[in-house]
């Protein structure tokens, strides 16, 4: 049977958070190191650059596991890792090809495993990855950070599992031509992946807020 807590109980409890700076500071304040978070936006908008870039910022914070489901870790990911300037030196990151829901339970399940699981995307575990799933495992591993990335469709993310990540989560990050606008339980706004390319997308929508 579920138990309630007292007001003070929950005033009292501790909680381990994120203590950004810069740019992340602004769009997403101080964060629970667990939960879920969700990147979603259409193909060649730049998604897997933003994802690449948040990751390695998060690894001055926790170890991270990055899941490329549906683009594997080939050549074009490789292009990726490229363009996004990941720095080869930090050990702090590692790269797996898809992993079946048994696997990622195991691997979640070791006592060193890394604290933030990064799931490239959800479309590629839209068979065996239910919502049901995505409850457990919020609910076993609560230290634990899931960041699900997902395809949209009409600004929303598609999959049934990528629908309710963006229910649930703290933070939600729509990306569409190479600008990340931040959402959810965070002061919120823009991230510009790459300006140049942006400004041509967006034009002088984006150029009038970065000046106001």
């Amino acid at each position: 049977m579920a138990r309630g807590i007292t007001a003070k109980t929950l005033l009292n409890k501790k909680f381990k958070t994120f203590k950004f700076s810069g740019i992340w500071k602004k769009v997403l304040g101080e964060q629970e190191r667990g939960g879920i978070w969700v990147i979603y936006g259409n193909e060649k908008n730049g998604k897997t650059t933003l994802a690449l870039l948040l990751s390695e910022y998060l690894t001055e914070f926790e170890n991270l596991n990055y899941v490329s489901a549906e683009e594997g870790t080939g050549f074009t990911f490789q292009q990726n890792l490229t363009r996004a300037k990941i720095d080869f030196k930090n050990t702090k990151i590692k790269f797996y090809d898809y992993l079946e829901i048994e696997e990622l339970d195991a691997m979640l399940t070791k006592r060193q495993c890394a604290k933030i699981m990064v799931i490239d995307n959800s479309t590629a575990y839209v068979d065996d990855f239910k919502t049901a799933v995505l409850r457990r495992l919020k609910r076993e591993f609560p230290d634990t950070l899931f960041i699900i990335m997902a395809h949209e469709e009409k600004n929303e993310p598609t999959t049934a599992m990528a629908k309710l990540a963006k229910k649930l989560c703290n933070v939600y990050i729509r990306v569409e031509g190479l600008t990340a606008f931040v959402g959810g339980r965070c002061p919120g706004g823009e991230i510009i992946i790459n300006e140049e390319k942006a400004m041509l997308y967006h034009g002088s929508e984006i150029k009038n807020k970065k000046a106001s």
